[in-house]
């Protein structure tokens, strides 16, 4: 099944607090996020019920709850019960050694293995084996009051909203309940960087009790099988156009011991942030250094120039050019980045400068540039060696000369080496065909798992090391999904299919993606 926002449907106008990306257009293609190993045979998922009647699935991940599991359990079915709704509550028990899954199954939950560790692993299993018609996340440690599940779904089911955020600092913390580095550190400022970054506004981007539609999720197709699944739900939100509502909930003091590390959970939010904003990360730094480097050898080419407080003289000449080569191979590698992002399925609403390379680029017009700001050194080279034949090969004293024509040279350089290379990621060494991964994948056949009392698919779970956040190749499947079918080619009239063809072809601003899963992460 192709998951397209635009046949869908967008979000209907008039929204209570709008919740996207300015002037952002619909999900592109892409394919249905691969099924987890551990949905159950007997359910539909979230793409259609098994049981017409039941509207709400509250999911909980559990990894060694047996403390609360069954308190969260009897809540979740109390406020289910107070909002006059039909639903289930379903457990997903991520390896737990104690008898958590044997206490959720006593509370009335139907409990679902997953094999493979992982925060976000858990809940997009058990995504994938919920029926409802709204799915409602939150942890199984108490800390989150399932017993007032109706605020949370209200806006849902009035239509208004398809995505509702329960956000702990607009409603209350209680004592105990937040450390002091978390509540006044950690989460504002991750939750800054990420409204910053990706241009959506929220009050608490890492909150752990959310609700959307089923519709909702299959657009913001999920993919982080870590803890980074809090911040790609805000992310995917804003991508897919969601029409989203904050709501204020109470933070309870967690029953049993925090499985978070503050500095490592941290960065993993904010890596993964990063690896997803290149031009904030790349392109944007890059173009500083680059302004402020050639300004710098442009101004001191005729000497050395007296600020008043300082003078600057040849070693800032050095410093410049070092400026100036380091600025433009960081643009390079945004670029790049960006390209890759939308390859592996993580389109970001593209800006400015991103928006002007990628609709004016070609391979030619990157060689013609390069051969100019090569050629330029290489003149600047060559009148400092006239001038140093006509002194007949005496003292030389024009190195600041001689620095910018490097610049220059080593700039078209890369210019020019970097244009082949993004348009070999980009449309093949032939020109004829698009990457693997620019092409959607075909619908995944739902794969066996077990609920208690089934054994899992067989296989092994694959190994991580927890060093990256993104895929190390885009086409490297998650474990369920379908394979990548061969690449289409491009239509004969762009310029670049085929031969005979004089004309190279602009970069796609908006290539089909298609999903790749995000290497798991322990708890």
């Amino acid at each position: 099944m192709v998951n397209d926002s635009r046949a869908i449907g967008g979000p209907a106008p008039g929204t209570t607090r709008p919740f996207l990306w300015a002037g952002q257009p619909a999900s592109p293609d892409g394919a249905a996020r691969p099924e987890s190993t551990a949905r159950p045979e007997s359910t539909a998922g979230p793409e259609g019920s098994s049981d017409g009647g039941l509207q709400v699935s509250v999911v909980m991940p559990c990894l060694n709850e047996a403390e609360s599991v069954g308190v969260c359990v009897g809540k979740a079915l109390a406020g289910l019960a107070a909002a006059g709704v039909a639903g289930e509550v379903v457990v997903v028990d991520n390896g737990s050694t104690d008898d958590s899954a044997a206490v959720a199954t006593a509370a009335g939950a139907r409990v679902v293995r997953e094999a493979r560790r992982g925060y976000g692993n858990a809940y997009l299993a058990g995504f994938a084996a919920a029926r409802g018609r709204f799915l409602v996340m939150g942890d199984s440690d108490d800390t989150y009051d399932f017993s007032d599940l109706g605020a949370l779904l209200a806006p849902l089911r009035a239509g208004r909203a398809d995505y509702v955020l329960g956000s702990r600092f607009a409603g209350e913390i209680l004592p105990g309940a937040m450390p002091w580095l978390h509540r006044y550190v950690g989460n504002p400022v991750l939750t800054g960087i990420l409204n910053r970054l990706f241009d959506v506004r929220s009050s608490d981007a890492h909150s752990g009790m959310r609700a959307f539609t089923s519709d909702a999720y299959r657009r913001m197709r999920l993919r982080c099988e870590g803890m980074e699944l809090a911040s790609e739900l805000v992310i995917a939100a804003g991508r897919a156009e969601l029409r989203m509502e904050e709501v204020p909930i109470t933070y309870h003091p967690r029953v049993g011991a925090s499985k978070l590390h503050s500095l490592r959970d941290g960065w993993r939010h904010l890596r993964f942030m990063l690896l997803l904003a290149p031009r904030h990360l790349f392109v944007l730094p890059g173009l500083v250094l680059l302004g402020v480097g050639a300004a710098g050898q442009l101004a001191l080419l005729p000497g050395a120039l007296d600020l008043g407080f300082h003078r600057l003289d040849l070693h800032f000449s050095v410093l410049f050019a070092l400026f100036t080569i380091l600025g433009w191979q960081l643009v390079l590698l945004g670029v790049f980045a960006d390209v890759h992002n939308h390859a592996a399925g993580w389109p970001e609403r593209r800006r400015w400068p991103l928006t002007s390379i990628h609709r004016r680029f070609s391979l030619e017009r990157g060689l013609a540039l390069g051969g100019v700001l090569f050629a330029a050194g290489l003149a600047i080279d060559g009148v400092v060696l006239i001038r140093w034949l006509a002194n007949d090969m005496g003292p030389l004293n024009e190195l600041r000369p001689a620095l910018l024509a490097m610049s220059l040279m080593v700039l078209g350089t890369q210019t020019a080496f970097g244009s082949f290379f993004l348009r070999l990621v980009t449309t093949g060494p032939s020109g004829g065909h698009g990457r693997a991964g620019w092409a959607p994948l075909s619908a995944a056949a739902p794969s066996r798992a077990g609920v208690v009392g089934e054994a899992p698919t067989p296989g092994p779970p694959p190994v991580d090391d927890g060093s990256s956040a993104l895929p190390a190749s885009p086409d490297t499947p998650r474990p369920g999904a379908a394979a990548v079918p061969d690449p289409a080619p491009r239509n004969a009239d762009n310029g670049s299919s085929g031969h005979g063809s004089g004309e190279e072809t602009a970069l796609p601003v908006d290539p089909p993606s298609a999903h790749r899963g995000i290497p798991a992460h322990q708890h």
